[in-house]
């Protein structure tokens, strides 16, 4: 595995460490979940539009922009759901 993917792991452990330490809070997972995406989204909007000049090109691109993070987000829940079909230990969640 290469440096760059190690520190891109690292990142999203990180990330999903302090979604577990809110956990502790009180909070449901739903709750923590829900200000998870709203943050991405909240991020990746900023990210975008420091990328355009104007409000204007932006505007157009709107689209373009939305398509492109629907469909990285889709591509990597595809993998995560895939993945925990073959690991996850779904006997854990039984009462």
């Amino acid at each position: 595995m290469s440096e760059k993917t190690n520190q891109f792991l690292k990142r999203a452990d990180e990330h999903i460490e302090l979604a577990n330490q809110q956990l502790n809070n009180n909070l449901t997972l739903g709750e923590v979940s829900a200000s998870f995406m709203y943050a991405s989204a909240r991020f990746s909007t900023w990210m975008a539009a420091s990328s355009f000049e104007t409000e204007e090109d932006m505007k157009n691109a709107k689209d373009e922009i939305i398509e492109y993070f629907v469909k990285e987000y889709k591509l990597s829940l595809e993998e995560h759901i895939n993945n925990h079909l073959v690991t996850y230990d779904f006997s854990k969640n039984q009462s």
